[in-house]
């Protein structure tokens, strides 16, 4: 007889209650707006498809998607997504947003999770042929150069440092030779700081990080709001819905700057909470890639896990001014629809390989 799968309930509850903070503080944080109303039912539709989206995922058999067919569709998709937005109208000189339905659609985000699957599949597939794995990840490597390619001409920086760094956690724990890894490891920094310097609003971002308070009218403003907000929530916080930073003083509080709003009224210990939700969420993935029943699965928990970890830690990195500021959504959490999709559908199939691991030991 079959054993009966079990839900990690750690994971689905650990998402559960950050899809909770992100209702009651995208309202807090746009509660000022005359459109309040309007961004509270938007992300709670979000929340609701993202859900939907999560749940149907939990039941699809993980190794599906490691399908030729599956894989090629979604790189196929997910390469005309990236390619159409450079035909779109651009939002703030940035050609980000894809229109699908009067929806903004950011292909850049469905990239991070195609490139996991991409990665898992055919690592994997070269793995338990046990098969040398140097073809699989030089076909990574040609994807992922692809797709950062094409995501910093939109231009976004952040979002194909993170695609890299989610398909390189991928390949490394897949056993990348160490003479590869040293070359990624000296020459990804030079890659990055010429592409700094070719551009001067990234120079002023570094020149912002290095020193807020000097150019806090400037490209400083951002990061001044937020460590004013973070630091005038002290232990306790101000109460919720009394933050004064959103008050038309910190740009995109409901998004990118949700956690300064949530450490304002919430204070430490509020955003410590937070902060230990993504903890959990991290200990639990990769405990369900180690237990995972195969290659494949390991792989994908491992890049899943990754890509929402390292997100949540950007974010929250950038808030406290620990790192140069970048337009990364604090995952389940800031509002929109494109992050929060594929963070939950990711979380789906994270979740089920959870199910099928509980079934093998």
């Amino acid at each position: 007889m079959a054993r009966k799968l079990r839900t990690d309930a750690w994971l689905f509850g650990g998402t559960l209650v950050l899809l909770a903070v992100s209702m009651a503080f995208v309202y807090s944080a746009s509660a000022h707006r005359a459109q309040a109303e309007y961004y509270l039912v938007r992300q709670g539709l979000w929340v609701l498809l993202g859900v939907a989206l999560m749940l149907v995922t939990m039941r699809v058999d993980y190794r599906k998607w490691s399908h030729p067919r599956v894989v090629q569709a979604l790189v196929g998709a997910s390469l005309v997504g990236l390619v159409a937005v450079f035909f779109a109208r651009p939002v703030n000189n940035a050609h980000r947003w894809l229109g699908i339905g009067g929806v903004g659609v950011q292909p850049s985000e469905f990239a991070k999770l195609v490139v996991v699957l991409f990665a898992g599949a055919v690592v994997a597939a070269r793995l338990e042929a046990r098969e040398s794995p140097l073809p699989a990840f030089a076909k990574v490597g040609v994807l992922v150069f692809v797709f950062a390619a094409l995501i910093l001409a939109e231009p976004d920086m952040g979002s194909a440092l993170a695609l890299t760094a989610v398909a390189g956690a991928v390949v490394f724990t897949a056993g990348i030779p160490a003479k590869w890894l040293a070359t990624l490891l000296l020459v990804l920094p030079v890659i990055a700081y010429k592409l700094v310097m070719m551009e001067p609003y990234r120079r002023q971002r570094i020149f912002a990080f290095l020193a807020p308070f000097e150019h806090r009218r400037e490209a400083g403003f951002q990061v001044v709001q937020s460590l004013i907000a973070v630091g005038s929530g002290g232990i306790l916080g101000k109460g919720f819905m009394q933050g004064v930073q959103k008050l038309f003083y910190l740009p995109e509080a409901h998004n990118d700057f949700i956690y300064a709003v949530i450490a304002e009224e919430k204070g430490l210990v509020g955003a410590s909470l937070v902060l230990a939700c993504f903890v959990l969420l991290a200990w639990r993935g990769f405990r369900v890639a180690r237990h995972a029943p195969d290659a494949f699965g390991s792989l994908v928990a491992v890049g899943i896990t990754t890509m929402i970890g390292l997100q949540a830690l950007t974010n929250m990195s950038v808030v406290l001014s620990l790192v140069p500021a970048k337009g990364i959504a604090l995952p389940f959490v800031s509002a929109g629809g494109s992050s929060m999709l594929v963070s939950l559908g990711a979380m789906g199939i994270l979740l089920n390989i959870s199910q099928q691991a509980s079934a093998t030991t």
